[in-house]
C-alpha cells in the first residue's frame, strides 16, 4: 500500500473573519485556508519615509521586504555629516497594519463558512467562533487561555439521512452549502441540501430577563429569584451551555416558492432574527429564456416557537442575482448583487437599482438606473462596506469600484457605483479576491484563492493648501507608483503611497460624497500563496557562466529545484522552491581549521584628552556601536596536529584579514565563547580554563581564571552565554559559574547565594534578555516598566528546568520539574508517572524568533540526536495574586523535522565531533530574521516571519562546523560559517525569497498571465511557459453559412482564451522570446520529449511539444494543432547575453476535429503520444515537418492526461467523464491494445503510475479530490480476465483536489533489497508528487508489507491518542463520501492508503505517551519509530530538491 503525506500547507484563503477572540489583543483576524485555521493579531508599524531618498528607491525596495530598514541604521554615521540640502526635505512617517500569527490549527475537515457569535456563557470573556465544514457539521469554538489553544465547545451534525428528504435526492455534495449568523448573535443558520436550513439558537444575556422588564411588583408580586431553580446543594445541576437545541427547517415549510434557493443573509436592525433571502420556483436557465424569476423575501424566525413569519416579498427579480449583502445603518436593507446589477432592498421592500454593463437591458425587464458604459462584470465580486454610505467592490479581474447611496432623510433613492483609478490604487489587487474583512478604521484584509492575500488601507488626500504644500511630494509619488505596478507580485509595496498619508490624516474616517480621486490605496501587507498551482516540473539551478556568482555558489546549490506556475490573471508567477536555503555567497576561502567564529562590535576606548567634564557620553559616533558595522572576529581553531588556539581578524567589506599588534594572544587556548558587555566597552572571550577582557582595540583589560578558590580545582568551560551584563558559563564539572561586569568594567563573578545553584549538577543552560515582558513578574508588565530582564536558564541533570530572574541568585523564580520527558505542556505543577523514560537533552536556548515586525521567545531544546523540540512560553492566572510559577506555561509547538544521522554526511569522525560540540547559534538580524542556527551534519535555521510559525529549514550544502552573523558594509545583516568540506563563506540570505510561511526556500517570478504549462528544456537550461489570457470575441465574419455574423455588433464582447509560449531564462529570470498563438487558439499542454529527428541516423533530441486547441464559440466545432520546438542558439542582443536563445518550429500538424489535450513520450524510437478528441494516437516526427501517425486508440469523451512508464509501453489515459484506461503499445507491428478500465462513471482530473519493485499501481484522482488505487491483475477472477481494473482503496484529499502529478525516483534504498537485487534498477522507489489548487504539495510514497502493517497501526493509535482540533473525526475525513463510485472491482480487503498527516503529529507527545503509543502499535520504543518515519515525512527521498 502506500502513505500519503502533505508536504506544504494549504496557502489559498478560503474565508476570513474578525472577531475578539482573544481577550486583551483588540481584534483578531481568523483566516481559513480550506483545512487551516490561522488566528492573527494585527500590530500597527510605524515607518519612517525620507523624500531626499526617493532616487535610491531599489535599495529600499530590497530592504523593504522584511522591514529591515526598521532595524538598519548603518546610515547614521553618514547622516551627521549631510549637508545642509537635506533639510529642505521633509520626513513623513506613515502607519502600516501588519498580521501578527497567534495560532495555526489543522483541520480535519474542509471550511465552508466562519461566523462571529457573542455570548456572555463563553468561559474565554471574548467571542466564539463558528466553523461550517463539508456535509453539514458546524463546530462552535472559543479561545481557551489556559492551554493557549482553540478548545471546542458543540459540535453539530446534519448530515443523517433522514434529513436529505426523499430517497431520489441528489446527496449533499451536489448543494453548496454556507452559513449565516445573525448580526445580534442570537442564532446561526446553516443552509444544506437542496432546501434544509438548520437553525443553532444562541443565548444571551437579557434572554431572561425580557419578562422581568415588564415585570410590576405591586401589580405580579415579589419578583421571583431565578437562582432557585437552578442551584441543588449548592451547585449547578444544568450546566450552562452558550446555545439552545438546533433544529431543521425545511424552506418549503417557510413558503412554497421556496423551492430553488440561491442564497440569504441575516439582516441588521431587527429586534428578531431576520433573514433574506433569493430563491424561485423554478431553476434559472438561459437557453430556455427564462428570466426575472428570482424573489427577495424577508422572514423574521421565533426561535421559541421554532416558527417564521414573512415579513415582505419582492417579486421579478433578475434571474442572475447570487447574492444578498446585508448593509448596517444608516443604510439598511439589503444589496442584491447580479452579474449585470445591482439591487438595493430597504426594510420596506422599495427598490433600487443599477445597470452596470449593456448585457442587463437583454437579461431583465425591472427597472434599472443606467451606468452601462462601465462595462462591469460583477461574476464572482466581493463586497464590503466602506464607510457610511459606500460600499467597496473588487471584481474578478482586482478592480475596484466604489458604490455610493443616495439618501433622502431615511429612505435610500437610489446608488451610483464608479471605478477606482488606477493612480489612487485602483488596480492594487491583481486577482479575484474571495474574502474581505475590515480589521481597522481605514484597513481590510483581501483574502485571495487566486494569488497573494493582501492587508491594504486608504487614506484621504490633503485639499486646499495642503495639497499645494505636499506638490512636490506628489510628483515623486507618481513615479514610484509607476515603478511598483511593473513589480507587482515580489516587491514589498509598503511604500507605494508612502510619502502622503501622515497620521492626523490616517485618523481622518472614510465620509460620504467622496469625489473621485480622494481615496487613495495602498498595501501594508501580504500573506504568501503558492496557489492554485497550475503545472509543475524540475529544472537545474544554473549561474552566469564564468561569473564570480557561479564560483561563489559551488557546493551549495542543489542538484535539482522545483518549479510550479501558480496564481491567477496578474498575480501568475512561476514559483522557485528548494527544500533548503541556497545562501547567497559574497565570498569563499579555504579555512580548513575553523572550529567556530564571533563577530564583535566594539565602543573604541575614549582618549582621556577628549573626556573633559561631561564625560564619554558626549562624544560622537566615532567612539559608540550605534549604527556601525562588525569590526572583528575572534575564530576557535583546531591545527592539522590538533592544536587549538584562538585567532582574531579584522574584517572587511566581504571578508576578513588577519589582525596584528594587538595584545590578543592566540596561545591562550581555544575559543568557547565571545561578544561585548559593559554596553560594548569591552569584548569578552571565553577560554576553557579562563575568560579574558578586551577593550575596543583589543588591548587585554582583566583575566578571570576558572579556579574554584575552595576546592582548589580547575574545571574547564564547556559552554557560555553572554547578555550584558551577565556571563554565564557551564563548566564539565556540571557546575556554573555566574559573573557580572560593573560600570568600570570590571568582570567579576556573582555570588551564588542559592545553595542550589551550588550543589546541583548543571546540564545545561543559557541567558536570555526579556524585552517583550513575556516573562514579566506580573501579568502586563511592558519593557516600560523593566527596561531591560535579565532570566537564566539551567537544565539540571535530573530534567528540571530552573529560572532565575538576575540579579537575584537567592532562590529561582520558576521550576518545572520533567522538562527532560518531552511533555506537550510545560508548568510548574507538571509531574510525570514514575518510571517514564527521558528523553536526552544536550542544549537548551531561549532566544527571539521572528523578523522586525514581531520577535517572540522561545525554549529550544537541542537532543542527543539533534533533532529540535520548540516551547512557546505564555501566561495565564487563573485568579488574582498569583505568584510567577503559577501563571507561567511552556506549550510544545508542532515540528515534524528529523535530523540528519552523521553517516549521512560524512565519515570523518574529527569532524562530526568537532560539529557536534558547536552549540545552538543565537542570530539576532541575519537577513531582517532573529533566528537560531543548528550547526552540524543537520545545518539549519529556524525561522520565523510574523506570520508563520517556527520552523526548521536547512541551509544548503555540508556539515557546519562554525558560524556566526557578518555584518559589514559589503555583506550587511548576513553570516559566515564553514563547512566540513573547510571552506568558509561569507553569505546573506538569498533576497526576495521567502522562507517560513511554507517551510520550504520559495521565490516568485512574477508572468502576470494565467499560466497553463511549464516545461523545463535540459541542453539549453531554459523554461517554456505556456500562459492563456483573455481577449474580446467576435464571431467570424467570413463564415458562408452564417452571413448574419457579419452584421452583428456588440458593445460588450465576450472573451475567450489566446495563448501564448514564453521562453525564460533561469538566469535573470526574464523572458528571452514569446510566441504568440493565433486569435482564439489556447494551449492546453506543453511538454519535454526525448524525439527521434531523422528517419537515417535515428538522432534523438530533446523538443518542446505543445498542444493547443482553437475554439471559435459552441456554433463552430473546435480544433487543434501539435506543435514541435527547438530552443535554438542565436545571436545575442547587445549586453544581455540571456537573449541568445529562440524557440524555433520544427513541426506542426493541423488537427481537423477535436483538441490536443495531452502529450507524452512513448515507445523506445522516440515517438510521442498525442490526445487528440476523442482518440489517442502514436506520431512520428518526419524531417519534413510533419507528424505521422502510427498507431491509435478510441477514447470516449476529454483525455485529461496521459502518462506512459518511461520506457516500458504501458500507457495510461484518463477521461473526464469515463474513468481510466490502462493500455499497452507494441512497436512491432505498431500497436495499441486495450488491458483494462476502470468504472466508467468516473471523472478523472489526473491519472499516474506508481511502480514499487514488481508491483504497479494506477493512481486515478477524481473530480471529488479522492485518490484511488487501482491494479491491473488478469488472473483475478472478479476482474474478467483484467478487463476491469482493480479496486485496491480509495482515499480523501478533503478541498485539495489533486489536478497534477509528477513520477520521481527516491534517493532511499528499497525494503526489500532482494527483490531490488533480482530486478536491478526498475525496482528503484519512486515518489508520486501531487499538486492541488489550494497551494498543497504532497507525496504519495509505496510502502512494504511489513512496513504498511506497522504505520497503518501507528496512524491507528495515533488518532485515539492525540486531540483533534474543532471535535473531527480525521479518520472519517479520508474516508471516501457515500456517494463516490467504486473506481473499479472491489478488491481492497479493508485496507486504506496510511495518513501520513496524522503521522507528522508523532512529534506532539510526551516521551511517556511515545512509548506507550510506540509499544501499541508493535515497535521496540520511539527510536524505532523515528527511523521509519525518517523515510515517509516530509521531503524523504528527494533530496535532490
Amino acid at each position: 500500500m502506500q502513505c500519503y503525506t502533505e508536504l506544504t500547507p494549504p496557502t489559498a484563503v478560503t474565508h476570513s473573519l474578525t472577531l475578539q477572540l482573544i481577550p486583551g489583543q483588540g481584534t483578531n483576524l481568523v483566516v481559513a485556508k480550506s483545512s487551516l485555521l490561522q488566528i492573527f493579531r494585527t500590530k500597527i508599524v510605524s515607518t519612517e519615509i525620507d523624500a531626499s531618498q526617493q532616487g535610491s528607491g531599489a535599495r529600499t525596495r530590497n530592504a523593504g521586504r522584511y522591514e529591515s530598514r526598521l532595524a538598519n541604521d548603518d546610515d547614521g554615521l553618514e547622516a551627521s555629516f549631510l549637508g545642509g540640502d537635506s533639510l529642505a526635505f521633509k520626513t513623513d512617517r506613515t502607519n502600516n497594519t501588519k498580521l501578527v500569527l497567534v495560532s495555526e490549527i489543522s483541520l480535519s475537515g474542509t471550511i465552508t463558512g466562519l461566523a462571529k457569535i457573542k455570548s456572555q456563557n463563553l468561559r474565554s470573556g471574548g467571542d466564539a467562533l463558528l466553523v461550517a465544514f463539508k456535509d453539514a457539521r458546524l463546530s462552535l469554538v472559543e479561545w481557551d487561555a489556559e492551554r493557549h489553544d482553540l478548545s471546542t465547545v458543540s459540535i453539530h451534525y446534519y448530515e443523517q439521512d433522514e434529513l436529505q428528504g426523499s430517497p431520489w435526492a441528489p446527496p449533499l455534495s451536489n448543494f453548496t452549502n454556507f452559513l449565516a449568523a445573525d448580526p445580534g448573535s442570537r442564532c446561526a443558520a446553516l443552509k444544506f441540501g437542496g432546501m434544509n436550513l438548520a437553525i443553532l439558537p444562541f443565548k444571551q444575556a437579557d434572554e431572561d430577563i425580557d419578562m422581568d422588564d415588564d415585570w410590576d411588583e405591586d401589580l405580579d408580586g415579589p419578583r421571583p429569584v431565578k437562582q432557585e431553580a437552578a442551584v441543588v446543594n449548592g451547585g449547578s445541576s444544568i450546566k450552562e451551555t452558550p446555545y439552545s437545541p438546533s433544529f431543521v427547517l425545511r424552506l418549503s415549510n417557510l413558503d412554497p416558492s421556496l423551492l430553488h434557493p440561491v442564497h440569504l443573509a441575516f439582516l441588521h436592525e431587527y429586534r428578531e432574527p431576520t433573514f433574506g433571502i433569493l430563491a424561485s420556483t423554478v431553476n434559472a436557465s438561459n437557453s430556455l429564456g427564462r428570466k426575472d424569476h428570482l424573489a427577495y423575501m424577508v422572514f423574521t424566525l421565533d426561535l421559541q416557537q421554532r416558527a417564521s413569519t414573512t415579513i415582505l416579498s419582492v417579486p421579478g427579480l433578475p434571474q442572475d442575482l447570487f447574492r444578498v449583502q446585508p448593509l448596517p445603518a444608516p443604510v439598511g436593507g439589503a444589496l442584491l448583487v447580479g452579474a449585470n446589477e445591482l439591487i438595493h432592498i430597504d426594510q420596506s421592500g422599495k427598490p433600487n437599482g443599477v445597470a452596470v454593463n449593456p448585457l442587463t437591458k437583454q437579461c431583465t425587464s425591472f427597472g434599472l438606473s443606467d451606468q452601462s458604459d462601465l462595462n462591469l462584470r460583477l461574476e464572482e465580486c466581493t463586497i464590503d462596506v466602506l464607510s457610511a454610505e459606500e460600499l467597496l467592490v473588487i471584481l474578478s479581474d482586482g478592480r475596484m469600484a466604489l458604490v455610493t447611496f443616495r439618501i433622502d432623510g431615511r429612505t435610500v433613492s437610489g446608488l451610483d457605483v464608479k471605478l477606482l483609478p488606477l493612480e489612487t490604487g485602483g488596480s492594487l489587487i491583481p486577482c479575484r479576491v474571495s474574502t474581505l474583512s475590515r480589521i481597522g478604521k481605514s484597513v481590510m484584509f483581501a483574502g485571495s484563492e487566486e494569488g497573494d492575500s493582501l492587508v491594504f488601507g486608504w487614506t484621504k488626500k490633503q485639499s486646499q493648501s495642503g495639497r499645494k504644500k505636499s506638490r512636490l511630494q506628489d510628483v515623486g509619488l507618481d513615479i514610484d507608483v509607476a515603478d511598483e505596478e511593473d513589480l507587482d507580485e515580489d516587491e514589498d509595496e509598503d511604500d507605494l503611497y508612502a510619502e502622503e498619508p501622515t497620521p492626523k490624516q490616517q485618523a481622518v474616517a472614510a465620509a460620504s460624497n467622496v469625489k473621485e480621486g480622494d481615496l487613495t490605496f495602498r498595501i501594508h501587507d501580504r500573506l504568501l500563496s503558492i496557489a492554485p498551482i497550475q503545472s509543475m516540473t524540475y529544472g537545474q539551478p544554473v549561474d552566469a557562466p564564468g561569473s564570480e556568482e557561479e564560483q561563489n555558489s559551488a557546493g551549495v546549490r542543489s542538484e535539482l529545484q522545483l518549479v510550479c506556475g501558480v496564481g491567477r490573471n496578474k498575480s501568475s508567477a512561476m514559483a522557485i522552491m528548494n527544500l533548503a536555503i541556497p545562501p547567497k555567497v559574497i565570498g569563499r576561502f579555504e579555512f580548513p581549521e575553523a572550529r567556530g567564529f564571533w563577530t564583535v562590535c566594539a565602543k573604541k576606548p575614549v582618549p582621556k584628552s577628549l573626556q573633559g567634564d561631561k564625560g564619554p557620553g558626549a562624544i560622537g559616533n566615532d567612539y559608540g556601536t550605534s549604527g556601525q558595522y562588525d569590526k572583528f572576529m575572534i575564530v576557535a581553531k583546531v591545527d592539522l596536529d590538533g592544536y587549538e588556539k584562538s585567532d582574531v581578524y579584522a574584517l572587511t567589506a566581504a571578508g576578513f584579514e588577519s589582525l596584528t599588534g594587538t595584545e590578543f594572544d592566540p596561545a591562550a587556548g581555544f575559543t568557547i565563547e565571545a561578544g561585548t558587555m559593559g554596553k560594548d566597552n569591552r569584548i569578552i572571550q571565553v577560554l576553557k580554563s579562563e575568560v579574558r577582557c578586551y577593550d575596543g582595540d583589543l588591548g587585554l583589560s582583566q583575566i578571570v581564571p576558572m579556579m574554584d578558590e575552595e576546592t582548589g580545582a580547575e574545571p574547564r568551560a564547556t559552554s557560555a552565554s553572554i547578555a550584558d551584563p551577565y556571563l554565564l558559563i557551564i563548566r564539565n564539572d556540571q557546575s556554573v559559574f555566574i559573573a557580572s561586569i560593573h560600570e568600570d568594567n570590571e568582570l567579576e563573578e556573582v555570588e551564588k547565594e542559592d545553595k542550589t545553584l551550588a550543589t546541583t549538577k548543571w546540564l545545561t543552560g543559557c541567558l536570555y534578555t526579556d524585552t517583550n515582558g513575556v516573562f514579566g513578574e506580573e501579568l502586563g508588565d511592558k519593557k516600560a516598566k523593566l527596561p531591560e530582564s535579565i532570566l537564566m536558564f539551567l537544565l539540571s541533570a535530573s530534567g528540571a528546568l530552573y529560572i532565575y530572574r538576575l540579579p537575584d541568585l537567592c532562590k529561582p523564580v520558576y521550576v518545572a520539574e520533567g522538562l527532560s520527558y518531552i511533555p506537550t505542556g510545560l508548568s510548574a505543577d507538571y509531574a510525570a508517572r514514575k518510571g517514564t523514560a527521558k528523553e536526552t537533552v544536550s542544549e537548551i536556548l531561549v532566544a527571539d524568533l521572528g523578523d522586525t515586525t514581531a520577535k517572540f521567545p522561545y525554549l529550544i531544546l537541542r537532543h542527543a540526536n539533534d533533532d529540535l523540540t520548540m516551547y512557546e512560553p505564555y501566561r495565564y492566572q487563573l485568579g488574582a495574586g498569583l505568584e510567577f510559577p503559577k501563571t507561567l506555561f511552556f506549550q510544545k509547538i508542532p515540528n515534524s523535522v528529523l535530523a540528519k544521522s552523521p553517516a549521512e554526511e560524512t565519515d570523518d569522525e574529527e569532524v562530526t565531533h568537532q560539529a557536534k560540540c558547536l552549540a545552538l547559534r543565537r542570530c539576532n538580524n541575519i537577513g531582517g530574521y532573529s533566528t537560531v542556527f543548528l550547526p552540524g551534519p543537520s545545518p539549519s535555521f529556524i525561522i520565523k516571519s510574523s506570520k508563520s510559525m517556527p520552523k526548521v529549514l536547512p541551509l544548503q550544502g555540508a556539515a557546519v562546523t562554525a558560524i556566526s552573523s557578518f555584518h559589514t558594509e559589503g555583506c550587511e545583516h548576513g553570516f559566515i560559517y564553514a563547512d566540513s568540506h573547510n571552506i568558509a563563506r561569507v553569505s546573506q540570505l538569498p533576497k526576495d525569497w521567502s522562507f517560513a510561511e511554507t517551510g520550504l526556500a520559495v521565490k516568485k517570478i512574477p508572468i502576470g498571465e494565467d499560466i497553463v504549462a511549464v516545461a523545463y528544456h535540459p541542453p539549453s537550461q531554459s523554461y517554456v511557459v505556456a500562459c492563456n489570457t483573455p481577449e474580446p470575441f467576435e464571431l467570424p465574419r467570413d463564415d458562408d453559412y452564417h452571413k448574419e455574423w457579419a452584421r452583428e455588433v456588440l458593445p460588450f464582447k465576450p472573451t475567450l482564451e489566446r495563448g501564448t509560449l514564453k521562453l525564460i531564462g533561469p538566469i535573470t529570470w526574464t523572458v528571452v522570446d514569446t510566441i504568440v498563438m493565433e486569435p482564439c487558439e489556447n494551449v492546453l499542454c506543453v511538454e519535454t520529449l526525448n524525439l527521434e529527428v531523422s528517419e537515417a541516423t535515428n538522432e534523438r533530441k530533446l523538443l518542446i511539444g505543445v498542444g493547443t486547441a482553437i475554439t471559435k464559440g459552441e456554433d463552430l466545432p473546435t480544433r487543434g494543432a501539435v506543435y514541435v520546438y527547438d530552443v535554438a542558439d542565436v545571436i545575442p542582443e547587445p549586453g544581455k547575453p540571456e537573449t541568445g536563445k529562440k524557440l524555433k518550429l520544427i513541426a506542426k500538424e493541423d488537427i481537423p476535429r477535436g483538441a490536443v489535450t495531452a502529450l507524452s513520450e512513448i515507445g523506445t524510437q522516440g515517438l510521442m503520444l498525442v490526445a487528440q478528441g476523442p482518440k489517442c494516437m502514436v506520431r512520428g516526427l518526419k524531417e519534413d515537418g510533419t507528424l505521422l501517425p502510427v498507431a491509435f486508440m478510441d477514447m470516449n469523451c476529454y483525455v485529461t492526461s496521459a502518462k506512459e512508464l518511461p520506457g516500458t509501453g504501458l500507457c495510461l489515459m484518463a477521461d473526464a467523464f469515463k474513468g481510466v484506461w490502462f493500455t499497452g503499445y507494441t512497436e512491432e507491428p505498431y500497436k495499441m491494445m486495450l488491458f483494462g478500465k476502470s468504472n466508467t462513471r468516473l471523472e478523472v482530473l489526473n491519472a499516474d503510475f506508481l511502480p514499487n519493485g514488481k508491483e504497479l499501481s494506477i493512481v486515478a484522482c477524481d473530480a471529488e479530490g479522492h485518490i484511488h488505487i487501482l491494479q491491473f491483475d488478469p488472473e483475478h477472477p472478479k476482474s474478467l480476465q483484467g478487463h476491469l481494473l482493480l479496486h485496491r482503496t480509495s482515499f480523501s484529499t478533503g478541498a485539495h483536489h489533486v489536478t497534477k502529478s509528477l513520477l520521481l525516483p527516491s534517493t532511499l534504498s528499497p525494503d526489500n533489497k532482494e527483490d531490488n537485487e533480482e530486478n536491478g534498477a526498475t525496482s528503484r522507489p519512486h515518489i508520486l508528487l501531487l499538486a492541488s489548487p489550494t497551494g498543497v504539495l504532497a507525496a504519495l510514497r509505496p510502502l512494504s508489507e511489513a512496513a504498511y502493517r506497522r504505520l497503518s497501526s501507528l496512524a491507528a493509535q495515533l488518532t485515539n491518542s492525540l486531540t483533534h482540533a474543532a471535535g473531527l473525526n480525521p479518520k472519517g475525513y479520508r474516508m471516501p463520501s457515500a456517494t463516490c463510485p467504486p473506481a473499479g472491482v472491489d478488491a481492497g480487503i479493508g485496507r486504506h492508503i496510511v495518513d501520513g498527516t496524522i503521522l507528522a503529529r508523532f512529534s506532539e507527545l510526551g516521551r511517556a505517551k511515545r512509548g506507550e503509543v510506540a509499544g501499541r502499535a508493535g515497535y521496540t520504543g520511539p527510536d524505532e519509530i523515528r527511523g521509519e518515519l525518517d523515510g515517509v515525512l516530509r521531503w524523504a527521498g528527494l533530496d535532490y530538491f
